[in-house]
Protein backbone atom coordinates (compact mmCIF):
# COMPACT_ATOMS: atom_id res chain seq x y z
CA UNK A 1 0.00 0.00 0.00
CA UNK A 2 1.92 3.07 -1.21
CA UNK A 3 2.46 5.86 1.29
CA UNK A 4 0.61 9.14 0.93
CA UNK A 5 3.21 11.80 0.22
CA UNK A 6 2.22 14.29 2.91
CA UNK A 7 1.26 12.00 5.75
CA UNK A 8 2.02 13.06 9.31
CA UNK A 9 4.41 11.05 11.52
CA UNK A 10 2.86 8.17 13.43
CA UNK A 11 1.68 9.25 16.90
CA UNK A 12 3.15 7.88 20.10
CA UNK A 13 1.48 4.55 20.99
CA UNK A 14 -0.01 3.87 24.39
CA UNK A 15 2.06 2.04 26.98
CA UNK A 16 1.88 -1.75 26.56
CA UNK A 17 -0.01 -3.94 28.98
CA UNK A 18 0.88 -7.38 30.18
CA UNK A 19 -0.28 -10.14 27.90
CA UNK A 20 -1.49 -13.63 28.38
CA UNK A 21 0.25 -16.19 26.21
CA UNK A 22 -1.29 -18.36 23.54
CA UNK A 23 -1.18 -21.98 24.67
CA UNK A 24 1.32 -24.06 22.74
CA UNK A 25 -0.45 -25.76 19.84
CA UNK A 26 1.02 -28.52 17.71
CA UNK A 27 1.16 -26.86 14.29
CA UNK A 28 3.26 -29.26 12.26
CA UNK A 29 0.26 -29.66 10.00
CA UNK A 30 0.77 -26.18 8.57
CA UNK A 31 2.09 -27.61 5.30
CA UNK A 32 -1.08 -29.67 4.93
CA UNK A 33 -3.11 -26.61 5.80
CA UNK A 34 -1.37 -24.60 3.10
CA UNK A 35 -1.87 -27.36 0.56
CA UNK A 36 -5.52 -27.64 1.56
CA UNK A 37 -6.24 -24.03 0.66
CA UNK A 38 -4.40 -24.24 -2.64
CA UNK A 39 -1.10 -22.69 -1.57
CA UNK A 40 1.21 -25.68 -2.04
CA UNK A 41 4.89 -24.96 -2.65
CA UNK A 42 4.81 -23.76 -6.22
CA UNK A 43 5.23 -20.57 -8.13
CA UNK A 44 1.83 -18.86 -8.47
CA UNK A 45 0.04 -19.46 -11.74
CA UNK A 46 -2.54 -17.21 -13.45
CA UNK A 47 -4.25 -15.06 -10.83
CA UNK A 48 -7.66 -15.44 -12.46
CA UNK A 49 -7.40 -19.19 -12.04
CA UNK A 50 -6.66 -18.92 -8.33
CA UNK A 51 -9.54 -16.58 -7.64
CA UNK A 52 -12.21 -18.37 -9.64
CA UNK A 53 -12.68 -16.94 -13.12
CA UNK A 54 -15.91 -17.46 -15.01
CA UNK A 55 -16.61 -21.17 -15.17
CA UNK A 56 -17.78 -20.84 -18.75
CA UNK A 57 -14.55 -19.34 -20.09
CA UNK A 58 -12.67 -22.34 -21.46
CA UNK A 59 -9.37 -22.09 -23.36
CA UNK A 60 -9.56 -22.34 -27.11
CA UNK A 61 -8.10 -25.33 -28.93
CA UNK A 62 -5.29 -23.18 -30.28
CA UNK A 63 -4.28 -21.84 -26.87
CA UNK A 64 -0.87 -22.83 -25.59
CA UNK A 65 -1.21 -25.03 -22.49
CA UNK A 66 -0.10 -23.38 -19.26
CA UNK A 67 3.18 -25.01 -18.15
CA UNK A 68 3.35 -26.74 -14.81
CA UNK A 69 4.34 -24.33 -12.05
CA UNK A 70 7.91 -24.50 -10.82
CA UNK A 71 8.83 -25.13 -7.21
CA UNK A 72 9.37 -22.06 -5.08
CA UNK A 73 8.85 -22.78 -1.40
CA UNK A 74 10.78 -25.61 0.18
CA UNK A 75 8.80 -28.24 2.10
CA UNK A 76 8.87 -27.45 5.84
CA UNK A 77 10.39 -30.34 7.78
CA UNK A 78 8.80 -30.87 11.24
CA UNK A 79 11.88 -32.82 12.28
CA UNK A 80 14.30 -30.08 11.26
CA UNK A 81 16.46 -28.62 14.03
CA UNK A 82 14.93 -25.59 15.69
CA UNK A 83 17.02 -22.42 15.82
CA UNK A 84 18.15 -21.42 19.29
CA UNK A 85 17.11 -18.06 20.73
CA UNK A 86 20.78 -17.15 21.20
CA UNK A 87 21.56 -18.02 17.59
CA UNK A 88 18.63 -15.99 16.26
CA UNK A 89 19.55 -13.06 18.49
CA UNK A 90 23.12 -13.03 17.22
CA UNK A 91 21.87 -12.82 13.63
CA UNK A 92 19.01 -10.34 14.09
CA UNK A 93 20.37 -7.87 16.65
CA UNK A 94 22.54 -5.99 14.11
CA UNK A 95 19.73 -5.93 11.54
CA UNK A 96 16.92 -4.63 13.74
CA UNK A 97 19.22 -1.79 14.77
CA UNK A 98 19.63 -0.54 11.20
CA UNK A 99 19.35 3.25 11.01
CA UNK A 100 17.05 2.98 7.98
CA UNK A 101 14.35 1.45 10.21
CA UNK A 102 14.34 4.25 12.76
CA UNK A 103 14.46 4.05 16.53
CA UNK A 104 11.37 1.90 17.10
CA UNK A 105 11.65 -1.57 15.58
CA UNK A 106 9.40 -4.11 17.29
CA UNK A 107 9.90 -7.76 16.41
CA UNK A 108 8.48 -11.19 17.25
CA UNK A 109 9.83 -14.50 15.92
CA UNK A 110 8.42 -17.87 16.98
CA UNK A 111 8.67 -21.50 15.96
CA UNK A 112 5.40 -22.63 14.38
CA UNK A 113 5.61 -26.23 15.61
CA UNK A 114 6.44 -25.67 19.26
CA UNK A 115 5.33 -22.09 19.74
CA UNK A 116 8.64 -21.22 21.36
CA UNK A 117 9.62 -17.57 21.15
CA UNK A 118 12.97 -17.26 19.39
CA UNK A 119 13.33 -13.49 19.32
CA UNK A 120 11.42 -10.64 20.94
CA UNK A 121 12.12 -6.94 20.89
CA UNK A 122 9.19 -4.76 21.88
CA UNK A 123 7.14 -7.79 20.88
CA UNK A 124 4.16 -6.93 23.09
CA UNK A 125 4.12 -3.22 22.22
CA UNK A 126 1.25 -1.89 20.18
CA UNK A 127 2.68 -0.52 16.93
CA UNK A 128 1.13 1.08 13.84
CA UNK A 129 0.71 -1.97 11.55
CA UNK A 130 -0.39 -0.31 8.28
CA UNK A 131 -1.68 -2.94 5.86
CA UNK A 132 -0.49 -5.84 8.03
CA UNK A 133 -3.81 -5.12 9.79
CA UNK A 134 -5.37 -7.24 7.05
CA UNK A 135 -4.03 -10.40 8.73
CA UNK A 136 -6.23 -9.63 11.74
CA UNK A 137 -9.16 -8.85 9.42
CA UNK A 138 -8.66 -12.16 7.61
CA UNK A 139 -8.50 -14.28 10.75
CA UNK A 140 -11.49 -12.61 12.41
CA UNK A 141 -13.78 -12.73 9.37
CA UNK A 142 -12.95 -16.39 8.72
CA UNK A 143 -13.71 -17.12 12.36
CA UNK A 144 -16.92 -15.09 12.39
CA UNK A 145 -18.37 -15.99 8.99
CA UNK A 146 -16.59 -19.18 7.97
CA UNK A 147 -14.71 -19.76 4.71
CA UNK A 148 -17.80 -20.71 2.68
CA UNK A 149 -19.99 -17.69 3.50
CA UNK A 150 -21.14 -15.56 0.54
CA UNK A 151 -22.40 -11.97 0.71
CA UNK A 152 -25.80 -11.50 -0.97
CA UNK A 153 -27.01 -8.62 -3.11
CA UNK A 154 -30.80 -8.73 -3.34
CA UNK A 155 -33.55 -7.07 -5.33
CA UNK A 156 -37.05 -6.75 -3.87
CA UNK A 157 -40.32 -5.18 -4.98
CA UNK A 158 -40.74 -1.61 -3.79
CA UNK A 159 -43.80 0.00 -2.25
CA UNK A 160 -44.94 1.39 -5.62
CA UNK A 161 -45.77 -0.68 -8.72
CA UNK A 162 -42.67 -1.08 -10.87
CA UNK A 163 -40.29 0.12 -8.14
CA UNK A 164 -37.30 -2.17 -7.69
CA UNK A 165 -35.18 -1.88 -4.55
CA UNK A 166 -31.62 -3.16 -4.75
CA UNK A 167 -30.40 -4.11 -1.28
CA UNK A 168 -26.64 -3.99 -0.79
CA UNK A 169 -25.26 -6.64 1.54
CA UNK A 170 -21.69 -5.34 1.53
CA UNK A 171 -20.16 -7.20 -1.44
CA UNK A 172 -17.36 -4.92 -2.73
CA UNK A 173 -16.56 -7.21 -5.66
CA UNK A 174 -19.99 -7.00 -7.32
CA UNK A 175 -19.68 -6.40 -11.07
CA UNK A 176 -22.00 -4.81 -13.60
CA UNK A 177 -21.35 -7.52 -16.18
CA UNK A 178 -18.70 -10.04 -17.23
CA UNK A 179 -16.14 -7.24 -17.65
CA UNK A 180 -15.90 -6.69 -13.89
CA UNK A 181 -12.61 -6.20 -12.08
CA UNK A 182 -12.78 -9.21 -9.72
CA UNK A 183 -12.78 -12.71 -11.23
CA UNK A 184 -15.82 -14.80 -10.31
CA UNK A 185 -17.78 -11.83 -8.96
CA UNK A 186 -21.57 -11.68 -8.72
CA UNK A 187 -23.09 -9.56 -11.51
CA UNK A 188 -25.82 -6.97 -11.78
CA UNK A 189 -26.82 -8.18 -15.25
CA UNK A 190 -27.64 -11.58 -13.73
CA UNK A 191 -29.67 -9.87 -11.01
CA UNK A 192 -31.50 -7.75 -13.58
CA UNK A 193 -32.41 -10.86 -15.57
CA UNK A 194 -33.89 -12.42 -12.43
CA UNK A 195 -35.89 -9.26 -11.74
CA UNK A 196 -37.37 -9.14 -15.23
CA UNK A 197 -38.43 -12.76 -14.92
CA UNK A 198 -39.96 -12.22 -11.48
CA UNK A 199 -41.90 -9.14 -12.60
CA UNK A 200 -43.38 -10.91 -15.59
CA UNK A 201 -45.41 -8.36 -17.51
CA UNK A 202 -44.81 -5.53 -15.07
CA UNK A 203 -42.29 -3.04 -16.42
CA UNK A 204 -39.77 -1.61 -13.94
CA UNK A 205 -40.25 2.12 -13.47
CA UNK A 206 -37.70 3.17 -10.82
CA UNK A 207 -34.75 1.92 -8.78
CA UNK A 208 -34.18 2.54 -5.09
CA UNK A 209 -30.82 1.82 -3.48
CA UNK A 210 -30.92 0.38 0.05
CA UNK A 211 -27.52 0.47 1.75
CA UNK A 212 -28.90 0.67 5.27
CA UNK A 213 -26.97 -2.39 6.44
CA UNK A 214 -23.99 -0.01 6.80
CA UNK A 215 -23.98 2.97 9.15
CA UNK A 216 -21.65 5.78 10.21
CA UNK A 217 -19.04 7.73 8.21
CA UNK A 218 -17.97 6.46 4.80
CA UNK A 219 -14.30 7.37 5.40
CA UNK A 220 -12.24 5.93 8.23
CA UNK A 221 -10.86 7.69 11.29
CA UNK A 222 -7.11 8.24 11.13
CA UNK A 223 -6.98 8.13 7.33
CA UNK A 224 -4.56 10.55 5.69
CA UNK A 225 -6.30 13.41 3.91
CA UNK A 226 -5.47 12.16 0.42
CA UNK A 227 -6.76 8.61 0.92
CA UNK A 228 -10.29 9.26 -0.43
CA UNK A 229 -8.91 10.69 -3.69
CA UNK A 230 -5.55 8.94 -3.94
CA UNK A 231 -6.87 5.70 -5.39
CA UNK A 232 -6.11 3.33 -2.52
CA UNK A 233 -9.24 4.03 -0.47
CA UNK A 234 -12.77 5.13 -1.12
CA UNK A 235 -16.22 5.69 0.31
CA UNK A 236 -17.54 2.62 2.11
CA UNK A 237 -21.12 1.90 1.07
CA UNK A 238 -23.01 -1.39 1.27
CA UNK A 239 -23.63 -1.36 -2.47
CA UNK A 240 -20.78 -0.78 -4.92
CA UNK A 241 -19.39 -2.32 -8.07
CA UNK A 242 -15.76 -3.20 -8.82
CA UNK A 243 -14.51 -1.86 -5.49
CA UNK A 244 -15.96 1.58 -6.37
CA UNK A 245 -13.62 1.90 -9.36
CA UNK A 246 -14.67 4.26 -12.11
CA UNK A 247 -12.97 1.94 -14.58
CA UNK A 248 -13.16 -1.82 -13.86
CA UNK A 249 -10.14 -2.27 -16.12
CA UNK A 250 -7.91 -0.14 -13.89
CA UNK A 251 -4.88 -1.55 -12.09
CA UNK A 252 -5.33 -3.44 -8.83
CA UNK A 253 -3.57 -0.71 -6.85
CA UNK A 254 -4.32 2.99 -7.18
CA UNK A 255 -7.47 3.58 -9.22
CA UNK A 256 -9.89 6.49 -9.41
CA UNK A 257 -12.98 5.77 -7.30
CA UNK A 258 -16.51 7.13 -7.59
CA UNK A 259 -17.61 9.49 -4.84
CA UNK A 260 -20.98 7.78 -4.27
CA UNK A 261 -20.53 4.08 -5.03
CA UNK A 262 -24.08 3.12 -4.04
CA UNK A 263 -25.78 5.53 -6.42
CA UNK A 264 -23.32 4.69 -9.20
CA UNK A 265 -24.18 0.99 -8.83
CA UNK A 266 -27.88 1.84 -8.71
CA UNK A 267 -27.62 3.74 -11.98
CA UNK A 268 -25.85 0.81 -13.63
CA UNK A 269 -28.63 -1.47 -12.39
CA UNK A 270 -31.31 0.92 -13.67
CA UNK A 271 -29.71 0.95 -17.12
CA UNK A 272 -29.80 -2.84 -17.20
CA UNK A 273 -33.52 -2.72 -16.35
CA UNK A 274 -34.23 -0.05 -18.94
CA UNK A 275 -35.08 2.50 -16.27
CA UNK A 276 -33.96 6.17 -16.52
CA UNK A 277 -30.95 6.93 -14.32
CA UNK A 278 -32.81 9.94 -12.96
CA UNK A 279 -35.20 7.67 -11.08
CA UNK A 280 -32.42 6.24 -8.89
CA UNK A 281 -32.56 7.36 -5.27
CA UNK A 282 -31.60 6.13 -1.83
CA UNK A 283 -34.21 4.50 0.38
CA UNK A 284 -35.05 1.35 2.29
CA UNK A 285 -36.73 -1.85 1.22
CA UNK A 286 -40.30 -2.29 2.46
CA UNK A 287 -41.13 -5.08 4.86
CA UNK A 288 -42.70 -8.08 3.10
CA UNK A 289 -46.45 -7.56 2.74
CA UNK A 290 -49.20 -10.08 2.18
CA UNK A 291 -50.99 -7.83 -0.29
CA UNK A 292 -50.65 -4.54 -2.10
CA UNK A 293 -49.65 -5.47 -5.62
CA UNK A 294 -48.19 -8.18 -7.79
CA UNK A 295 -45.58 -8.83 -6.67
CA UNK A 296 -46.33 -7.60 -3.15
CA UNK A 297 -43.96 -4.99 -1.67
CA UNK A 298 -40.88 -6.58 -0.12
CA UNK A 299 -41.12 -9.69 -2.28
CA UNK A 300 -37.67 -10.93 -3.30
CA UNK A 301 -37.21 -10.58 -7.05
CA UNK A 302 -33.68 -11.93 -7.29
CA UNK A 303 -30.41 -12.46 -5.49
CA UNK A 304 -26.75 -12.88 -6.47
CA UNK A 305 -23.97 -14.06 -4.19
CA UNK A 306 -20.35 -12.97 -3.82
CA UNK A 307 -17.47 -15.42 -4.13
CA UNK A 308 -17.00 -17.42 -0.91
CA UNK A 309 -15.29 -15.72 2.01
CA UNK A 310 -12.07 -17.68 1.54
CA UNK A 311 -11.82 -16.20 -1.96
CA UNK A 312 -12.50 -12.68 -0.73
CA UNK A 313 -9.76 -13.11 1.87
CA UNK A 314 -7.39 -14.22 -0.91
CA UNK A 315 -8.19 -11.07 -2.87
CA UNK A 316 -7.79 -8.82 0.15
CA UNK A 317 -4.36 -10.19 1.09
CA UNK A 318 -2.83 -10.89 -2.32
CA UNK A 319 -3.81 -7.49 -3.76
CA UNK A 320 -3.78 -5.62 -0.42
CA UNK A 321 -7.24 -4.39 -1.38
CA UNK A 322 -8.36 -1.78 1.12
CA UNK A 323 -12.02 -1.59 0.18
CA UNK A 324 -12.38 -5.36 0.32
CA UNK A 325 -10.70 -5.27 3.73
CA UNK A 326 -13.15 -2.71 5.08
CA UNK A 327 -16.07 -4.72 3.72
CA UNK A 328 -14.81 -7.89 5.41
CA UNK A 329 -14.32 -6.05 8.72
CA UNK A 330 -17.99 -5.07 8.52
CA UNK A 331 -18.90 -8.71 7.96
CA UNK A 332 -17.31 -9.45 11.35
CA UNK A 333 -19.56 -6.77 12.83
CA UNK A 334 -22.69 -8.16 11.18
CA UNK A 335 -21.86 -11.70 12.30
CA UNK A 336 -21.57 -10.44 15.90
CA UNK A 337 -24.70 -8.24 15.72
CA UNK A 338 -22.68 -5.05 15.87
CA UNK A 339 -23.29 -1.95 13.71
CA UNK A 340 -21.62 -2.34 10.32
CA UNK A 341 -19.54 0.81 10.72
CA UNK A 342 -15.87 1.59 11.33
CA UNK A 343 -16.47 1.63 15.09
CA UNK A 344 -18.70 -1.44 15.08
CA UNK A 345 -16.26 -3.43 12.95
CA UNK A 346 -13.33 -2.50 15.20
CA UNK A 347 -15.23 -3.55 18.33
CA UNK A 348 -16.34 -6.81 16.71
CA UNK A 349 -12.83 -7.70 15.57
CA UNK A 350 -11.50 -7.01 19.06
CA UNK A 351 -14.17 -9.29 20.54
CA UNK A 352 -13.40 -12.01 17.99
CA UNK A 353 -9.69 -11.91 18.86
CA UNK A 354 -10.56 -12.34 22.55
CA UNK A 355 -12.93 -15.21 21.76
CA UNK A 356 -10.10 -16.95 19.93
CA UNK A 357 -8.14 -16.90 23.19
CA UNK A 358 -5.65 -14.24 22.12
CA UNK A 359 -4.61 -11.10 24.04
CA UNK A 360 -7.16 -8.58 22.79
CA UNK A 361 -5.50 -5.86 24.85
CA UNK A 362 -2.71 -5.92 22.26
CA UNK A 363 -4.92 -4.85 19.37
CA UNK A 364 -6.67 -1.49 19.02
CA UNK A 365 -8.27 -0.85 15.66
CA UNK A 366 -10.03 1.99 13.88
CA UNK A 367 -10.40 0.22 10.52
CA UNK A 368 -9.88 -3.16 8.88
CA UNK A 369 -7.51 -2.15 6.08
CA UNK A 370 -4.63 -0.51 7.93
CA UNK A 371 -5.09 2.89 6.32
CA UNK A 372 -5.72 4.33 9.77
CA UNK A 373 -2.78 5.64 11.76
CA UNK A 374 -4.85 5.06 14.91
CA UNK A 375 -4.43 1.27 14.63
CA UNK A 376 -2.12 -0.55 17.06
CA UNK A 377 -1.16 -4.24 16.97
CA UNK A 378 1.72 -5.93 18.77
CA UNK A 379 4.15 -8.10 16.77
CA UNK A 380 3.57 -11.03 19.14
CA UNK A 381 -0.19 -10.90 18.55
CA UNK A 382 0.47 -11.15 14.83
CA UNK A 383 2.68 -14.22 15.25
CA UNK A 384 0.01 -15.68 17.56
CA UNK A 385 -2.64 -15.10 14.89
CA UNK A 386 -0.51 -16.84 12.27
CA UNK A 387 0.19 -19.81 14.55
CA UNK A 388 -3.49 -20.10 15.43
CA UNK A 389 -4.42 -20.11 11.74
CA UNK A 390 -1.95 -22.98 11.24
CA UNK A 391 -3.43 -24.95 14.13
CA UNK A 392 -5.45 -28.12 13.50
CA UNK A 393 -7.88 -26.79 16.11
CA UNK A 394 -9.01 -24.03 13.74
CA UNK A 395 -9.15 -25.37 10.17
CA UNK A 396 -11.59 -22.58 9.26
CA UNK A 397 -8.74 -20.07 9.60
CA UNK A 398 -6.42 -21.75 7.09
CA UNK A 399 -7.70 -19.47 4.33
CA UNK A 400 -5.47 -16.71 5.64
CA UNK A 401 -2.49 -18.37 3.93
CA UNK A 402 -3.86 -18.63 0.40
CA UNK A 403 -3.21 -15.04 -0.62
CA UNK A 404 0.06 -14.44 1.23
CA UNK A 405 2.57 -13.07 -1.28
CA UNK A 406 5.72 -15.09 -1.96
CA UNK A 407 9.00 -13.20 -1.73
CA UNK A 408 10.38 -12.45 -5.16
CA UNK A 409 7.39 -14.01 -6.91
CA UNK A 410 3.94 -12.57 -6.23
CA UNK A 411 1.75 -9.83 -4.81
CA UNK A 412 3.36 -7.00 -2.86
CA UNK A 413 6.58 -9.07 -2.59
CA UNK A 414 6.89 -9.61 -6.33
CA UNK A 415 9.71 -7.09 -6.77
CA UNK A 416 11.35 -7.56 -3.37
CA UNK A 417 14.05 -10.03 -2.22
CA UNK A 418 15.67 -9.81 -5.63
CA UNK A 419 18.40 -7.22 -6.09
CA UNK A 420 18.92 -5.62 -2.69
CA UNK A 421 22.07 -6.86 -0.91
CA UNK A 422 21.41 -9.34 1.87
CA UNK A 423 17.85 -10.23 0.81
CA UNK A 424 18.25 -13.01 -1.78
CA UNK A 425 17.94 -15.84 0.75
CA UNK A 426 14.35 -14.80 1.39
CA UNK A 427 13.22 -15.27 -2.22
CA UNK A 428 10.82 -18.20 -2.33
CA UNK A 429 11.31 -18.88 1.39
CA UNK A 430 9.18 -16.03 2.78
CA UNK A 431 5.38 -15.70 2.58
CA UNK A 432 4.22 -12.49 4.18
CA UNK A 433 1.82 -9.55 4.30
CA UNK A 434 3.43 -6.14 3.99
CA UNK A 435 2.30 -2.75 5.22
CA UNK A 436 3.42 0.74 4.24
CA UNK A 437 2.45 4.27 5.20
CA UNK A 438 4.71 7.29 5.30
CA UNK A 439 7.04 6.60 8.23
CA UNK A 440 5.55 3.14 8.77
CA UNK A 441 6.88 -0.14 7.37
CA UNK A 442 5.76 -3.61 8.47
CA UNK A 443 5.89 -7.24 7.43
CA UNK A 444 4.49 -10.41 9.02
CA UNK A 445 4.17 -13.99 7.86
CA UNK A 446 6.02 -17.28 7.53
CA UNK A 447 9.61 -18.17 6.66
CA UNK A 448 11.26 -21.54 6.12
CA UNK A 449 14.84 -21.72 7.40
CA UNK A 450 17.69 -23.28 5.46
CA UNK A 451 17.28 -26.37 7.68
CA UNK A 452 13.58 -26.64 6.78
CA UNK A 453 12.14 -25.27 10.03
CA UNK A 454 8.96 -23.18 9.69
CA UNK A 455 8.96 -19.93 11.66
CA UNK A 456 6.47 -17.11 12.00
CA UNK A 457 7.69 -13.54 12.27
CA UNK A 458 6.43 -9.97 12.50
CA UNK A 459 8.50 -6.79 12.19
CA UNK A 460 6.73 -3.45 12.76
CA UNK A 461 8.36 -0.02 12.53
CA UNK A 462 6.50 3.28 12.84
CA UNK A 463 9.26 5.89 13.13
CA UNK A 464 11.09 5.34 9.86
CA UNK A 465 13.12 8.44 8.90
CA UNK A 466 13.48 7.75 5.17
CA UNK A 467 11.51 6.29 2.30
CA UNK A 468 10.74 2.82 0.94
CA UNK A 469 13.98 2.61 -1.05
CA UNK A 470 16.00 2.28 2.16
CA UNK A 471 13.42 0.98 4.66
CA UNK A 472 12.11 -1.99 2.68
CA UNK A 473 15.52 -3.59 1.98
CA UNK A 474 16.44 -3.16 5.67
CA UNK A 475 13.17 -4.84 6.63
CA UNK A 476 13.66 -7.63 4.08
CA UNK A 477 17.14 -8.43 5.39
CA UNK A 478 15.56 -9.50 8.68
CA UNK A 479 13.31 -12.14 7.12
CA UNK A 480 16.08 -13.15 4.68
CA UNK A 481 18.46 -13.69 7.62
CA UNK A 482 15.90 -16.04 9.18
CA UNK A 483 15.64 -17.94 5.90
CA UNK A 484 19.43 -18.35 5.73
CA UNK A 485 19.81 -19.10 9.41
CA UNK A 486 20.54 -22.47 10.95
CA UNK A 487 21.10 -20.54 14.16
CA UNK A 488 21.69 -23.60 16.30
Amino acid sequence: MPAPADAAPAPEPAAPRRRRRLPVVLAVVVLLVLAGVGVVVTRPGPVAGWLGDDAGSAPTAAATPEPDPSDVLADPDPNAPMPSPDGVRAVLDPLVGAAALGDRVNVSVADVTSGQTLFAKGADDGTVPASVTKLATAVTVLAARGPGYRIPTRAVAGAKPGEVVIVGGGDPTLAVDKKGFYPGAARLDDLAAQVRTALGGTAPTSVTVDGSVYSGPVYGPGWDDDVPTGGYGGAMTALMTDGARKDPGADSGGAERVAEPDLAAGRSFAKLLGVPAGTVKRGTAPAPAAAGGTPAPGTELGVVQSPPMIRLVDIMISQSDNLVAEALARQVALARNQPASFDGAAAAMDAEVAELGLPAEEITLSDGSGLSRNNRISPSLLTDLIRLAASPDHPELAGVFGGLPVAGWSGTLDDRYRGAPGTAAGAGAVRAKTGTLTGVHAIAGLVTTTDGRLLTFAVLTDRVPGGTDTAQPALDRIAAALAACGCG
